[in-house]
């Protein structure tokens, strides 16, 4: 499963991509307002950091619009990922930037038509919300692994992105599932490596060996 980093946040993406953890990001405009920095300047700082996709996400909902701002942001570097809502218009400007070889993450996907539908327009990612799935009282996980078995049925190469992901459980349930990706939190990253019983073992270990060099002098 590849790790893609969910912010804008410099600072949390140098930290995970040091452990050569970060095989992308994704940003959206609620995640680059919190930033507080220009859109434009903000995404390509990104791109220098990483050698993986950036998804940075139009700001359009008409279908020009979007295909017009999607052409834009591609050349803003070379990894660079066009997020587009999923909406009719949304589907139509997905499958004209497939056709120019313009990558795209298809996002806000709760369904498994929807999914689908944003596979067969030629979407290079597509993102389900499995976080906003389970405050609606359904199952996210569930959705994942139908989608998966879709793709596989009927041999579409889009890539499932786990999206919106809130706790150790959901990233590890998407990958048990075979979500290709995981789209993570800056703030969750730390839960994911630390665990109470190792934090114990290494002060215990600690311990016993300070004890022996004691016993040693």
């Amino acid at each position: 499963m590849k790790f893609f980093l969910d912010t804008a946040n410099i600072d949390e993406i140098k930290r995970v991509n040091d452990l050569g953890l970060c095989d992308g990001v994704t940003t959206n405009p609620s995640i680059i307002k919190k930033e507080g920095k220009d859109f434009k300047e903000v995404v390509t700082e990104i791109c220098k950091l990483i050698d993986g996709p950036v998804s940075a996400e139009v700001t359009s909902y008409d279908y020009e619009e979007m295909v017009k701002e999607a052409r834009d942001i591609s050349k803003w570097a070379e990894n660079i990922v066009v997020k587009i809502p999923m909406t009719e218009d949304g589907l139509k400007a997905v499958n004209t930037l497939s056709k120019e070889g313009i990558k795209t993450n298809c996002t806000l996907i709760f369904s498994v038509s929807q999914g689908l539908m944003a596979a067969k327009a030629g979407a290079t990612y597509i993102s389900p919300f499995i976080g906003r799935i389970d405050d609606m009282g359904e199952n996210g996980i569930r959705l994942i692994k139908d989608l998966k078995k879709v793709l596989d049925n009927y041999g579409l190469e889009s890539e499932i992105i786990a999206a919106s992901i809130r706790t150790n459980k959901h990233l590890e349930d998407s990958a048990i599932a075979g979500s290709h990706i995981a789209t993570i939190p800056g703030n969750l990253f730390e839960k994911l490596w630390t665990h109470p019983l190792t934090t114990k073992g290494i002060k215990d270990f600690k311990k016993d060996w300070d004890s022996f060099q004691q016993r040693n002098k």
